[in-house]
Protein backbone atom coordinates (compact mmCIF):
# COMPACT_ATOMS: atom_id res chain seq x y z
CA UNK A 1 0.00 0.00 0.00
CA UNK A 2 1.33 2.98 -1.16
CA UNK A 3 2.07 5.55 2.17
CA UNK A 4 2.60 9.13 2.02
CA UNK A 5 3.36 11.50 5.29
CA UNK A 6 3.24 14.76 4.84
CA UNK A 7 4.17 16.43 8.41
CA UNK A 8 4.34 20.27 9.76
CA UNK A 9 4.83 21.66 13.29
CA UNK A 10 1.04 22.07 13.76
CA UNK A 11 -0.89 21.05 16.96
CA UNK A 12 -1.95 17.62 17.37
CA UNK A 13 -5.80 18.65 17.09
CA UNK A 14 -5.04 20.60 13.48
CA UNK A 15 -3.57 17.27 12.17
CA UNK A 16 -5.58 15.00 9.33
CA UNK A 17 -5.80 11.95 8.44
CA UNK A 18 -6.64 11.11 4.67
CA UNK A 19 -6.90 7.28 3.56
CA UNK A 20 -8.42 5.70 0.71
CA UNK A 21 -8.60 5.34 -3.11
CA UNK A 22 -5.23 5.17 -5.46
CA UNK A 23 -6.97 6.67 -7.93
CA UNK A 24 -6.60 9.68 -5.82
CA UNK A 25 -3.60 9.23 -4.03
CA UNK A 26 -1.53 11.11 -6.12
CA UNK A 27 -3.88 14.26 -6.59
CA UNK A 28 -4.58 14.46 -2.77
CA UNK A 29 -0.63 14.49 -2.04
CA UNK A 30 0.32 17.36 -4.19
CA UNK A 31 -3.04 19.53 -2.65
CA UNK A 32 -1.98 18.69 0.89
CA UNK A 33 1.82 19.86 -0.53
CA UNK A 34 0.65 23.13 -1.67
CA UNK A 35 -1.87 24.20 0.90
CA UNK A 36 0.99 23.59 3.42
CA UNK A 37 2.43 26.95 1.55
CA UNK A 38 -0.90 28.67 2.99
CA UNK A 39 -1.18 27.03 6.59
CA UNK A 40 2.58 26.39 7.48
CA UNK A 41 0.47 24.68 10.71
CA UNK A 42 -1.43 22.12 8.50
CA UNK A 43 -0.54 18.62 9.48
CA UNK A 44 -1.54 15.81 7.17
CA UNK A 45 -1.01 12.23 6.70
CA UNK A 46 -2.68 10.57 3.52
CA UNK A 47 -1.97 7.19 2.56
CA UNK A 48 -3.83 5.09 -0.35
CA UNK A 49 -4.74 0.96 0.04
CA UNK A 50 -8.51 1.05 -2.23
CA UNK A 51 -11.22 2.81 -1.43
CA UNK A 52 -13.22 0.24 1.04
CA UNK A 53 -9.94 0.55 3.55
CA UNK A 54 -10.28 4.34 3.33
CA UNK A 55 -13.84 4.09 4.34
CA UNK A 56 -13.32 1.21 7.27
CA UNK A 57 -10.90 3.17 8.26
CA UNK A 58 -13.61 6.33 8.97
CA UNK A 59 -15.75 3.37 10.56
CA UNK A 60 -12.64 2.21 12.94
CA UNK A 61 -12.05 5.80 13.97
CA UNK A 62 -8.56 5.64 11.74
CA UNK A 63 -9.07 8.82 9.55
CA UNK A 64 -10.49 11.81 9.12
CA UNK A 65 -11.18 11.70 5.64
CA UNK A 66 -11.70 8.42 3.08
CA UNK A 67 -10.72 9.25 -0.88
CA UNK A 68 -13.18 6.86 -2.54
CA UNK A 69 -13.68 6.28 -6.11
CA UNK A 70 -17.30 5.34 -5.53
CA UNK A 71 -20.55 6.26 -3.45
CA UNK A 72 -21.03 4.39 -0.28
CA UNK A 73 -22.79 1.24 -0.27
CA UNK A 74 -25.99 0.40 1.35
CA UNK A 75 -24.47 -1.64 3.90
CA UNK A 76 -21.83 1.05 4.75
CA UNK A 77 -24.34 3.51 5.14
CA UNK A 78 -26.16 1.24 7.45
CA UNK A 79 -23.13 0.64 9.57
CA UNK A 80 -22.00 4.36 9.94
CA UNK A 81 -25.70 4.47 11.07
CA UNK A 82 -25.44 1.85 13.78
CA UNK A 83 -22.44 3.47 14.87
CA UNK A 84 -24.08 6.94 15.01
CA UNK A 85 -21.45 8.22 12.86
CA UNK A 86 -22.14 11.15 10.39
CA UNK A 87 -20.34 12.06 7.53
CA UNK A 88 -20.40 14.97 5.29
CA UNK A 89 -19.85 13.99 1.19
CA UNK A 90 -17.24 16.37 -0.63
CA UNK A 91 -17.39 15.58 -4.89
CA UNK A 92 -14.32 16.84 -5.24
CA UNK A 93 -13.58 16.01 -9.02
CA UNK A 94 -14.64 14.16 -11.96
CA UNK A 95 -12.02 10.86 -13.15
CA UNK A 96 -12.02 7.97 -15.96
CA UNK A 97 -11.17 4.79 -16.11
CA UNK A 98 -8.56 4.12 -18.58
CA UNK A 99 -8.04 0.23 -19.66
CA UNK A 100 -4.18 0.22 -21.27
CA UNK A 101 -2.49 -2.68 -22.77
CA UNK A 102 1.79 -2.67 -24.16
CA UNK A 103 2.03 0.06 -26.98
CA UNK A 104 3.04 -2.55 -29.18
CA UNK A 105 0.08 -4.19 -29.13
CA UNK A 106 -1.83 -3.96 -32.49
CA UNK A 107 -5.19 -2.56 -31.05
CA UNK A 108 -6.25 0.83 -30.72
CA UNK A 109 -10.30 0.30 -29.66
CA UNK A 110 -12.59 -2.22 -28.43
CA UNK A 111 -16.19 -2.23 -27.63
CA UNK A 112 -17.61 -3.04 -24.07
CA UNK A 113 -18.72 -6.65 -25.07
CA UNK A 114 -15.42 -7.53 -26.25
CA UNK A 115 -14.04 -5.87 -22.54
CA UNK A 116 -16.40 -7.40 -20.96
CA UNK A 117 -15.11 -11.33 -22.36
CA UNK A 118 -11.57 -10.46 -21.84
CA UNK A 119 -12.05 -9.14 -18.33
CA UNK A 120 -14.15 -12.48 -17.55
CA UNK A 121 -11.60 -14.77 -19.15
CA UNK A 122 -13.68 -16.00 -21.73
CA UNK A 123 -11.24 -14.58 -24.39
CA UNK A 124 -7.75 -15.63 -23.85
CA UNK A 125 -5.92 -15.18 -26.46
CA UNK A 126 -5.23 -11.77 -28.24
CA UNK A 127 -4.65 -14.00 -31.38
CA UNK A 128 -8.73 -13.92 -31.13
CA UNK A 129 -8.86 -10.40 -31.61
CA UNK A 130 -5.78 -9.13 -33.37
CA UNK A 131 -2.72 -10.72 -35.39
CA UNK A 132 -0.80 -11.87 -32.15
CA UNK A 133 -0.76 -15.29 -30.58
CA UNK A 134 -0.28 -14.32 -27.21
CA UNK A 135 -2.35 -15.52 -24.32
CA UNK A 136 -3.96 -12.61 -22.29
CA UNK A 137 -2.94 -11.47 -18.67
CA UNK A 138 -5.16 -9.18 -17.51
CA UNK A 139 -3.75 -6.97 -14.59
CA UNK A 140 -6.58 -5.75 -12.25
CA UNK A 141 -6.94 -4.67 -8.45
CA UNK A 142 -8.11 -6.25 -5.38
CA UNK A 143 -11.84 -6.49 -4.23
CA UNK A 144 -11.16 -3.28 -1.96
CA UNK A 145 -11.06 -0.84 -4.64
CA UNK A 146 -13.49 1.59 -6.07
CA UNK A 147 -12.26 1.11 -9.31
CA UNK A 148 -12.49 -3.12 -9.12
CA UNK A 149 -16.17 -2.68 -8.11
CA UNK A 150 -16.66 -0.03 -10.61
CA UNK A 151 -15.70 -1.87 -14.08
CA UNK A 152 -17.26 -4.50 -12.53
CA UNK A 153 -20.38 -3.31 -11.72
CA UNK A 154 -20.39 -1.00 -15.65
CA UNK A 155 -19.82 -4.30 -17.51
CA UNK A 156 -22.06 -6.56 -15.20
CA UNK A 157 -19.26 -9.27 -14.72
CA UNK A 158 -17.41 -11.30 -12.07
CA UNK A 159 -13.83 -11.01 -12.81
CA UNK A 160 -11.49 -13.92 -14.43
CA UNK A 161 -9.92 -16.32 -11.53
CA UNK A 162 -6.76 -15.55 -13.79
CA UNK A 163 -6.84 -11.97 -13.32
CA UNK A 164 -3.79 -10.76 -11.07
CA UNK A 165 -4.67 -8.47 -7.99
CA UNK A 166 -2.05 -5.42 -8.06
CA UNK A 167 -2.07 -3.11 -5.28
CA UNK A 168 -2.55 0.21 -6.87
CA UNK A 169 -2.50 2.23 -10.39
CA UNK A 170 1.39 2.59 -10.35
CA UNK A 171 2.11 -1.74 -10.11
CA UNK A 172 -0.33 -2.21 -12.79
CA UNK A 173 1.56 0.11 -14.76
CA UNK A 174 4.64 -1.41 -14.45
CA UNK A 175 3.09 -4.88 -15.70
CA UNK A 176 1.46 -3.78 -18.41
CA UNK A 177 5.09 -1.78 -19.63
CA UNK A 178 6.87 -5.35 -19.33
CA UNK A 179 3.94 -7.02 -20.42
CA UNK A 180 3.27 -7.79 -24.20
CA UNK A 181 0.15 -9.52 -23.91
CA UNK A 182 -1.13 -7.47 -20.58
CA UNK A 183 -4.26 -4.96 -19.93
CA UNK A 184 -4.94 -3.15 -17.14
CA UNK A 185 -7.24 -0.26 -15.89
CA UNK A 186 -6.06 2.53 -14.36
CA UNK A 187 -7.27 5.97 -13.06
CA UNK A 188 -7.42 8.36 -16.27
CA UNK A 189 -6.15 11.26 -14.14
CA UNK A 190 -3.13 8.80 -12.89
CA UNK A 191 -1.58 7.61 -16.71
CA UNK A 192 -2.23 11.89 -18.03
CA UNK A 193 -0.26 12.77 -14.79
CA UNK A 194 2.40 9.77 -14.63
CA UNK A 195 5.06 10.37 -17.00
CA UNK A 196 7.59 7.70 -18.96
CA UNK A 197 4.76 5.55 -19.62
CA UNK A 198 5.83 5.91 -23.59
CA UNK A 199 5.30 1.83 -23.46
CA UNK A 200 1.95 2.10 -22.53
CA UNK A 201 -1.37 2.90 -24.91
CA UNK A 202 -4.64 3.86 -23.70
CA UNK A 203 -7.10 2.09 -25.45
CA UNK A 204 -10.46 3.92 -26.76
CA UNK A 205 -13.72 2.58 -25.58
CA UNK A 206 -16.64 1.79 -27.67
CA UNK A 207 -19.95 1.42 -26.27
CA UNK A 208 -21.04 -1.33 -29.24
CA UNK A 209 -18.59 -2.54 -32.10
CA UNK A 210 -20.54 0.27 -34.60
CA UNK A 211 -20.49 2.95 -32.37
CA UNK A 212 -18.11 5.71 -31.88
CA UNK A 213 -14.76 5.48 -29.68
CA UNK A 214 -13.75 8.29 -27.16
CA UNK A 215 -11.03 8.48 -24.96
CA UNK A 216 -10.67 9.09 -21.46
CA UNK A 217 -7.81 11.54 -21.57
CA UNK A 218 -10.52 13.96 -23.98
CA UNK A 219 -11.72 16.86 -21.95
CA UNK A 220 -14.68 17.99 -24.55
CA UNK A 221 -15.55 13.27 -23.76
CA UNK A 222 -15.89 14.08 -20.38
CA UNK A 223 -17.53 17.18 -20.26
CA UNK A 224 -19.98 15.64 -22.04
CA UNK A 225 -20.46 11.96 -20.40
CA UNK A 226 -19.80 10.52 -23.60
CA UNK A 227 -17.13 7.91 -21.86
CA UNK A 228 -18.44 4.74 -20.75
CA UNK A 229 -16.36 4.52 -17.45
CA UNK A 230 -16.39 7.61 -16.00
CA UNK A 231 -17.51 8.57 -12.26
CA UNK A 232 -17.17 11.47 -9.42
CA UNK A 233 -14.42 11.02 -6.92
CA UNK A 234 -15.43 11.24 -3.39
CA UNK A 235 -14.47 12.50 -0.29
CA UNK A 236 -16.08 11.13 2.92
CA UNK A 237 -14.90 13.38 5.26
CA UNK A 238 -16.36 13.07 9.29
CA UNK A 239 -18.65 15.15 10.57
CA UNK A 240 -16.68 15.66 14.10
CA UNK A 241 -13.33 16.00 12.06
CA UNK A 242 -15.09 18.84 9.81
CA UNK A 243 -13.90 21.99 11.78
CA UNK A 244 -10.19 21.07 10.87
CA UNK A 245 -10.89 19.21 7.84
CA UNK A 246 -12.91 22.30 5.81
CA UNK A 247 -9.93 24.87 5.26
CA UNK A 248 -8.35 22.31 3.15
CA UNK A 249 -11.65 21.51 1.30
CA UNK A 250 -12.09 25.27 0.68
CA UNK A 251 -8.55 24.84 -0.88
CA UNK A 252 -9.72 22.18 -2.91
CA UNK A 253 -12.49 24.34 -4.45
CA UNK A 254 -10.74 27.29 -4.81
CA UNK A 255 -8.82 28.35 -8.19
CA UNK A 256 -5.89 27.57 -7.31
CA UNK A 257 -6.93 24.01 -5.99
CA UNK A 258 -9.43 23.33 -9.43
CA UNK A 259 -6.04 23.97 -11.09
CA UNK A 260 -4.06 21.51 -9.79
CA UNK A 261 -6.76 19.01 -10.31
CA UNK A 262 -6.82 20.06 -13.82
CA UNK A 263 -3.14 19.70 -14.12
CA UNK A 264 -3.70 15.96 -12.79
CA UNK A 265 -5.71 14.88 -15.69
CA UNK A 266 -8.79 15.36 -13.76
CA UNK A 267 -11.95 17.24 -14.49
CA UNK A 268 -14.23 20.08 -12.90
CA UNK A 269 -17.73 19.40 -12.94
CA UNK A 270 -20.86 20.51 -10.15
CA UNK A 271 -19.19 19.63 -6.56
CA UNK A 272 -21.73 19.98 -3.47
CA UNK A 273 -20.81 18.87 0.11
CA UNK A 274 -23.69 17.49 2.34
CA UNK A 275 -24.73 15.15 5.47
CA UNK A 276 -25.70 11.54 4.79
Amino acid sequence: MPVFLLISCGDKDHSIKMKGSDTEVNLAVNLAEQYTEIDPDFSIAISGGGSGLGITSLLNGQADIANSSRPLSDEETKQFERKNIVLRTVVFAEDATAFVVHKDLPLDEIDLATLALILKGDIVNWNQLTSVDLPINIYGRQSSSGTHSFIKKKLKIEFSSAAKEMTGNAQILEGIKTDKSGIGYVGAGYIAHESGNQTVKILNIKESFNSPAYSPIDAHTINNNLYFFQRPLYQFILEDSWKKVKPFIDFENSERGKQLIIQHGYYIKDRTSNEI
